[in-house]
């Protein structure tokens, strides 16, 4: 294991009926309020780190792998289904387990980036009663508001062997995250991490099948899924939400974030000029103020 930097924690483990193992972080005092991380592809746990060390204090902080993903279980196509209904299942699962050990139903932060996005708004159009308030970062749970568009990496990576091909054998599309994800390029120990888990092709299965999984239209397995979020995302417009977004974030662009605004008109929204994807790397200075301020705010 590579050094991690502000990443000191002691991820925990929990065991799905099939067998698979899911790692997860559990940080800060287990009877504060719960604040679910979830994050997106190709990162892990570890892009949410700084909120944790930011959080622990006053709220406990839930950070899972997906599988395939992080420090979980990175099992073939034969053993999972990579599919958005797969992650959500789990997370469910995962965070009954936690209510099952003594978490309380009730009273969820829901924190979302990129595909945890979609899974985590999924999760919580599903168990509405469980979530109290939602913080979005740079991602979606609805349909692409572009249609059918999408940037050539990413068409490239979906739709095509050699995309599949540079994914699976030169960790193409983890490390053009790390690269063009930030506009404060990486130091060279934090790239490594984020990119530690995805060290071999079989290792890198789950990063290709997420980008096989955007869904454009109704002929895409996970198609249903997202636009039953999207029509179903109203019920929440009651819980305090805060948007938090990275301007120069090329995928989950403006057009993104005025859908969001669009939707929940009284949200809270910063945005900030000179972040891109990785909001909690260019950001966490300006972003974990703002979080703690609207936890207190609205308890």
């Amino acid at each position: 294991m590579p050094v991690l930097p502000d990443y000191p924690f002691r991820g925990l483990r929990f065991t799905h009926a099939n067998g698979l193992s899911q790692h997860y972080l559990d940080e800060g005092a287990r009877n504060a309020p719960p604040v679910l991380m979830l994050h997106g592809n190709p990162s892990w746990s570890y892009y949410w780190r700084r909120l944790v060390l930011g959080l622990r204090d006053t709220h406990r902080c839930i950070v899972p792998d997906h599988i395939g993903m992080g420090l979980s279980d990175k099992p073939d196509d034969s053993r999972y289904a990579y599919t958005l209904q797969s992650r959500v299942d789990d997370l469910d699962a995962l965070v009954q387990h936690l209510i099952d050990e003594g978490a309380p139903e009730r009273g969820w932060t829901v924190a979302v980036h990129d595909w945890g996005g979609m899974i985590g708004l999924a999760w919580a159009c599903r168990r509405p009663e469980r979530v109290a308030r939602l913080i979005i970062t740079n991602t979606a749970a609805f349909p692409n508001p572009k249609g059918q568009r999408l940037p050539a990496t990413l068409r490239l990576g979906r739709d095509s062997r050699l995309g599949e091909w540079l994914i699976l054998q030169h960790n193409a599309f983890a490390r053009g995250a790390a690269r063009w994800g930030v506009t404060r390029p990486l130091a060279p120990d934090v790239r490594d991490a984020f990119l530690h888990p995805y060290d071999t092709p079989a290792n890198r299965l789950s990063t290709l099948r997420f980008v096989q999984d955007i869904p454009l239209g109704p002929g895409d397995r996970a198609w249903s899924l997202v636009e039953r979020t999207g029509n179903e995302l109203a019920q929440l417009g009651d819980r305090p939400m805060l948007i938090a977004w990275g301007l120069r974030d090329f995928v989950f662009d403006k057009a993104f974030l005025a859908e969001w605004r669009r939707r929940f008109p009284g949200a809270e929204a910063h945005e900030y000029a000179q972040a891109g994807h990785y909001l909690n790397e260019d950001a966490h200075e300006q972003l974990i103020p703002a979080v703690r301020d609207f936890l207190h705010r609205t308890a």
